[in-house]
Order: structure tokens, then sequence, then C-alpha cells
């Protein structure tokens, strides 16, 4: 089976810059990158576009179901807790800031609707995720987070500012190299090399 790779996000244009769509936004990156195009498949109710990542077929997947519901698109195409092992999910993460990421694998949802949706789909835990931070930093280096569930939405529903768009430009690239990584040489030193990022 080949790999899987989703970006969470919500449809729709309103949405198209948002934090949360950031899943999306670096799966867009991946797309172009690897000269794919996006397909609407009525199944699945998902963009879906056939790539190659060297030797490997891989398809990544943009459900078009808000973002709570992201399981109806993924449920689908993972049926087993092997073929879950080829499923990589990258979303949005407000913990980190903007500008990091960070490769986890058989972890909770951490609160993030999402991929909790990906998660009772696909009966496991144990699929590897790509965290992109979201939040902007302190002087300390570390992410401001917001705090109360009115602020959170605010937050996560809000635009990118300009220069947090190049960063995350920035973060797309290590992003793409990192999936490389992970598929080419493995989960434990796709998250040696890129954990640090």
């Amino acid at each position: 089976m080949s790999y899987i790779i989703v970006g969470l996000g919500n449809p729709g244009e309103e949405y198209a810059d948002t934090r949360h769509n950031t899943g999306r936004i670096i799966l867009d990156h991946f797309r172009e990158e690897f000269g794919g195009e996006f397909e609407y498949d009525k199944k699945i109710n998902a963009q879906v576009a056939e790539v190659k990542i060297g030797k490997e077929k891989v398809m990544l997947v943009a459900p078009e179901t808000f973002m709570n519901n992201s399981g109806k698109a993924v449920g689908p195409l993972v049926k087993s807790i092997k073929a879950a092992e080829k499923l990589i999910v990258i979303y949005d993460d407000f913990n980190l800031p903007i500008g990091r990421m960070k490769i986890s694998f058989n972890r909770s949802s951490g609160g993030h609707n999402g991929l909790e949706s990906i998660i009772k789909s696909v009966k496991t835990e144990a699929f590897p995720r790509i965290r992109i931070g979201t939040a902007p930093a302190n002087a300390r280096g570390e992410a401001k987070v917001p705090h109360g569930e009115e602020k959170i939405e605010k937050f996560i529903l809000g635009k990118f500012k300009e220069d947090e768009v190049k960063t995350l430009k920035k973060v797309g690239k290590n992003a793409l190299e990192a999936v490389q990584t992970l598929i080419k040489e493995g989960r434990e030193k796709a998250m040696s090399v890129w954990n640090g990022y």
C-alpha cells in the first residue's frame, strides 16, 4: 500500500489562509513540488492528488469535510492498523511557535478535533503526524499560547500575517524534506533529524 499524506483544514475560501488550515497549506506546497493535481473524489469527499516521492506512490488528501469530521474522508482509505503506519497527518499546533514543526507517533490528539476524528475513524493512534507551529513566539522563543475557548477559536480562525506566510513557506520546505526522510529512511530517522526544527 502506498503512503497517504493528509493535510487538515476547513474547506471554502473564507478559511483558506487561516491558521487552522495550516495542514492544507503545507499539503498544497507538496502538491506543487511533486507536480500533482488535486481532483475531487466524491466517494470520500476530499481533494486527492497522486504523486511520487522517490520510488513510492503517495496519495495527497485534503478532506472537504469540516475539521471535526476529517476522519470521514480518511477512514475509508486506512482499513487496518498496519495501513495506518503509512498514514501521515499534517496539522496546525498553537502550542508550537511559528517556524517550528514536530514529528510524533502513537500519541493522543492533544485536543485537536481534526486529529481526534481521524484517530476514531482509523481506530488507532499509531500513525505519524507532523505538527506545524502557528503561535507567535515570546522573547525566549516559546509559543505565546492563547487561553480560553473564545480566544483560541479567534486565534486559530485568524489569518496569517504577511511575515508569518513567509515563515510558513520555509517550514513547508522542512516538512517536505522531513516527509521524504520518513518515507525513504523510516519514522525514527525522520524524528531524530527533524525534531530540532
